[in-house]
């Protein structure tokens, strides 16, 4: 059976298809990729995987009713029959009159480049994929006698390319790449053992942090856990590391989201123009940054993506939609259309973030004389309706402005409107190391739940 090529004329014959029997609407989502990626543990090689993939997904809609499907058989008659089932389902689908595609003069006229893809690990081989693991690894059991297992490191990379047309003559594309180096080391003191990680995950090959640095940063990591204490419950100033902060802003992005907002799940919703957070608190959402790993130049429903300020100074200036959300609650799409091949679209962040403040981590650490610095959340304690936060957590106490000794078994809680409100220092070291990414913060004051 002929495969065929994925290509943009193959999406538009794809919607010519469907228009023909019947459908009044319909977008192509089409994704190639080739993956790799290597499991290590105690310098042997655990699992090893390279796959190459290609999906098709179709949308399509009879008037308001829609339906969604996809296929990984990229033939002639596989592809005829998920046009006809795709238009029998749409038409016995239930009517929604905020649904179908956005309008026509509002899709990106423009792809800039944004300097997404990097296709160097083509030419390197299997060994020396492998070999960046296994040294990640080496460094940090080597780094200190009291590193004594590891539960692995991990090298991995993708290429993928992502074609996106629809029924206003609409057609798109883009690739992009990118590389992934972890290490979970495990350290042992006086019968207690401790595990903690470092990662690396970049669009370019050349800007992932070697495997010397990776394995010696999670080594710092695991070493500075040993010997942790339980504490006594007390309510104290509490600072998020960067890692940790990153998990406030997912909670943050997920709460304006326009699914959450529309169904009245979010303790945000009808806050538009509201101060939310402290003064201090400014969040950006940027599909433009070029090599970022949340870039691209349209998003799943083939408008532009751009830069926005999501929140000036505390205040809420931006929800984030697509076309369907932003149209149940009375705005235009921000361009943050989110699309898997096999579903219709949903809401997700580019590259969202806050931005720096003016205070080295050191100097935020220094500004508490007795307070909690979190290192790793453990649990899912957070109801984005009521805004209330409580989770497990492990770090390092703070005695007179130093980290003074590593904390473990207790419980951070709060709310996420008054924590964000409460946030009175931000740090200078943001670094986007993902597509959610925050510098250092202090919050004033939560409950550090312990014995």
């Amino acid at each position: 059976m002929e495969r065929l090529d994925l290509t943009q004329e193959l999406a538009r014959d794809i919607l010519a298809q469907a228009q023909k029997k019947g459908a009044t609407q319909g977008d192509v989502v089409m994704v190639e990729s080739e993956s790799f990626f290597v499991t290590v543990r105690l310098g042997e090689v655990e699992k090893i995987s390279q796959a190459q993939e290609k999906r098709l997904g179709l949308r399509l809609f009879f008037g308001s009713s829609s339906a969604t499907a996809s296929t990984s058989d990229i033939s002639k008659a596989s592809i005829e029959r998920l046009v006809n089932d795709t238009c029998t389902m749409a038409r016995f689908t239930a009517q929604d009159q905020y649904s179908g595609l956005p309008a026509k003069e509002d899709l990106a006229k423009a792809f800039p480049d944004l300097d997404l893809l990097d296709d160097s690990a083509r030419s390197l081989s299997v060994e020396e994929r492998t070999r960046l693991a296994l040294e990640a690894e080496k460094t940090a059991l080597g780094f200190d006698p009291r590193i004594t297992n590891s539960e692995g490191a991990e090298f991995s990379n993708q290429i993928h390319r992502v074609i996106y047309a629809n029924s206003h003559d609409f057609s798109g594309e883009y690739q992009g790449s990118t590389y992934n180096l972890s290490v979970v080391p495990v350290a042992a003191l006086n019968g207690s053992m401790q595990r903690d990680y470092w990662y690396s995950s970049q669009r370019k090959f050349s800007r992932l942090e070697s495997p010397k640095t990776v394995g010696e940063k999670a080594a710092a990591r695991v070493l500075r856990r040993l010997g942790a204490r339980k504490i006594k419950t007390r309510e104290v100033p509490v600072v998020f590391d960067p890692e940790i902060a990153t998990t406030l802003l997912r909670h943050l992005s997920s709460a304006i989201s326009g699914y959450s907002l529309y169904k009245g799940a979010s303790f945000l919703a009808g806050k538009l123009g509201a101060k939310i957070a402290s003064e201090l608190v400014t969040v950006v959402d940027d599909g433009m940054i070029p090599a970022a790993l949340g870039s691209k130049p349209f998003d799943g429903e083939g408008l532009p993506t751009r830069k926005k300020i999501v929140v000036e100074k505390g205040v809420l200036q931006s929800y984030l939609l697509d076309t369907y959300s932003g149209r149940k609650l009375g705005y235009p799409s921000t361009g943050n259309a989110a699309r898997s091949v096999g579903e219709p679209p949903g809401v997700a962040p580019t590259n969202f973030y806050l931005s720096p403040g003016t205070h080295s981590p050191e100097k935020i650490i220094a500004s508490v004389e007795e307070g909690f610095y979190v290192t790793e959340l453990i649990g899912f304690g957070v109801n984005l309706v009521t805004g209330d936060y409580s989770r497990g957590a492990a770090g390092l106490w703070i005695d007179k402005g130093e980290l003074a000794y590593p904390v473990e078994e207790v419980t951070i809680a709060g709310n996420l409107k008054e924590m964000l409100c409460n946030i009175e220092m931000v740090g200078d070291d943001l670094e986007m190391r993902e597509r959610i990414s925050a510098p250092t913060i202090k919050i004033s004051r939560m409950t550090v739940a312990g014995d």
